[in-house]
């Protein structure tokens, strides 16, 4: 019951009839978030595509400039020196083939993100069933399928964050914490964004950008009016 008082409290300062300004709608989600730990805020991007046909689907990364708040814990696939340089950039977990069962037999799964070299693929591709589920997969779009394993490391580190379509067409991606200024979830929205529209496929009809929502973890959601995003 608590968290639905306090949902419907929250729930007050949103007009469901409304779409707002990101200014606005940062403003009310972060009055919005009164958990007692510090909430995710979210995008959810609708968008006027249709993901099942190759040609209409949407999926990048980009690095958000004031990260997401949120330590990211880094698997590497790597052989040789790459192995090495993983290690010495940062990654939290560096390995090979060894790592196939320990992943697909004992369900080890305490990383956030992987990265592989190419010539790793191989190797990883064995792990579809297991990490394709869960959006792990790596994947040479946002940049985690790569021989340049320090920058992608660095990147992730510093607040990379992928985006991509679900079933439904909408993009669910982190945007920052509760705690963050205003300033900085209007600066990371405003860069995903910007990525996003940069991202339509040249075979989308009609309107783009369907509807844009900011909440935060435990809060509603705040409509954005989306002819000044686009």
């Amino acid at each position: 019951m608590k968290k639905g008082k306090r949902y419907a409290e929250a729930a007050k300062n949103v007009d469901r009839l409304n779409t707002y300004e990101v200014s606005e709608a940062v403003s009310i989600v972060k009055k919005s978030a009164s958990a007692k730990f510090d909430e995710t805020v979210e995008c959810h991007i609708r968008l006027g595509v249709d993901g099942r046909h190759a040609d209409q689907q949407v999926r990048g990364a980009v690095v958000l400039p004031h990260g997401t708040g949120k330590t990211v814990r880094v698997l590497v696939f790597a052989k040789g020196a790459k192995l090495d340089e993983a290690q010495a950039a940062g990654a939290d977990f560096v390995g090979g083939e060894e790592l196939i069962p320990k992943i697909q037999n004992e369900g080890w799964l305490d990383f956030d993100v992987v990265v592989a070299t190419p010539d790793m693929m191989g190797v990883v591709g064995r792990l579809g069933r297991v990490l394709g589920p869960k959006g792990l997969m790596p994947n040479p779009k946002a940049g985690t399928v790569t021989m340049d394993v320090t920058k992608a490391i660095a990147d992730i580190k510093a607040g990379k964050i992928e985006y991509r379509l679900d079933k439904a067409n909408i993009i669910h991606v982190p945007i920052g914490k509760a705690s963050f200024s205003e300033e900085q979830l209007a600066d990371n929205f405003q860069t995903l964004i910007d990525a996003v529209i940069k991202a339509k496929p040249s075979a989308a009809k009609g309107q783009y950008l369907r509807s844009v929502t900011l909440a935060s973890t435990m809060g509603p959601g705040v409509k954005l009016n989306v002819t000044k995003l686009a």
